[in-house]
C-alpha cells in the first residue's frame, strides 16, 4: 500500500485554502519567537529556512505483522494509557490487498520543509534545538486550529487530534514521554522502536529521501530472520 501525496486540503474555519507563509507567520508576530528559540527563520524572499531534525523514523512493511504493539506502547508512553487513537504512530491493514501492500505503518516523516511547521499561527509546532531540531508540538502554546493537521501532506495525515485535550499531537521520537522510564528523542529511546516484537520499526539519523515517498520504507530483515526461514528480499 503506497503512500499518496493528497491536495492541500482546505483549512477548517478558514475563508480560503491559500495561506502566506509570510501572513502566518509574521502576521501573527512568530517571527522574533522563532529566532528566540533557534526554530524556523523566514527569508526576505519568503523561503522559510528549518533547521533539519537529526532523527527519523524508518519502517519495513514485510516485516510487519500488524499486531499493533507499536501503537499501544507509543499511548502508553506519552499518555499513559492503552489507546489507539492516541498513538502517534498508526497501522493500518486493508483486509482485500495482497502482502505486503495489506499493512502501512504510517510515522511522522519529520519532514525537511515541514508543512505542519510552516502554517502554525503560534509556533506551538516548531524544531526542538535542545532535541536535535525534532519537530515537535507544544501543548502549551496549541491553540486547537488543526491547520498543521489540515496541511500534513500525507494520507493518512501524520499528526492527530488529541479530543481529550482538543490539541493536536504528532511524534516526538519520545522526546516528552512521561510514562516512559528512559530518555527519549535522538540519542535515547523510541517506545514504538523498542516494543516492536519483530523489529518493522527502526531510528535513524540519516535524513530519507526527501523526494521519494517511500524512502521511509526499508529492508529490515537480517539473518536472524532469514533464520526464521523468512525471506530477506
Amino acid at each position: 500500500m503506497a503512500e499518496h501525496r493528497k491536495r492541500e486540503p482546505f483549512a477548517p474555519g478558514c475563508d480560503s485554502p491559500s495561506f502566506s507563509r509570510r501572513e502566518v507567520l509574521s502576521g501573527l508576530g512568530v517571527l522574533g519567537m522563532a529566532a528566540a528559540f533557534g526554530a524556523p527563520v523566514l527569508l526576505a524572499d519568503d523561503r522559510l529556512v528549518i533547521p533539519n531534525s537529526e532523527g527519523f523514523l524508518i519502517v519495513d512493511r514485510k516485516k510487519c505483522q500488524g499486531c499493533g504493539t507499536c501503537m499501544m506502547a507509543c499511548s502508553l508512553a506519552h499518555a499513559g494509557v492503552a489507546s489507539y487513537s492516541l498513538s502517534r504512530v498508526q497501522v493500518l491493514q486493508d483486509s482485500f490487498a495482497n502482502w505486503p501492500d495489506d499493512v502501512l505503518i504510517a510515522t511522522c516523516r519529520q519532514c525537511e520543509d515541514a508543512p505542519c511547521v510552516q502554517v502554525c499561527p503560534t509556533g506551538a509546532n516548531r524544531p526542538d534545538p535542545e532535541h536535535g531540531h525534532v519537530r515537535r508540538i507544544d501543548p502549551e502554546t496549541c491553540i486547537g486550529c488543526k491547520l498543521c493537521i489540515a496541511r500534513c501532506p500525507y494520507t493518512p495525515v501524520r499528526l492527530q487530534w488529541d479530543k481529550e485535550r482538543r490539541k493536536s499531537q504528532k511524534c516526538d521520537l519520545c522526546v516528552d514521554t512521561p510514562y516512559l522510564d528512559e530518555k527519549g528523542g535522538p540519542g535515547g529511546v523510541q517506545a514504538c522502536v523498542r516494543a516492536c516484537p519483530v523489529g518493522a520499526i527502526a531510528f535513524t539519523r540519516t535524513m530519507p529521501d526527501q523526494a521519494r515517498v517511500d524512502s521511509y520504507e526499508v529492508n529490515l530483515r537480517d539473518v536472524v530472520w532469514k533464520q526464521l526461514g523468512m525471506s530477506t528480499d
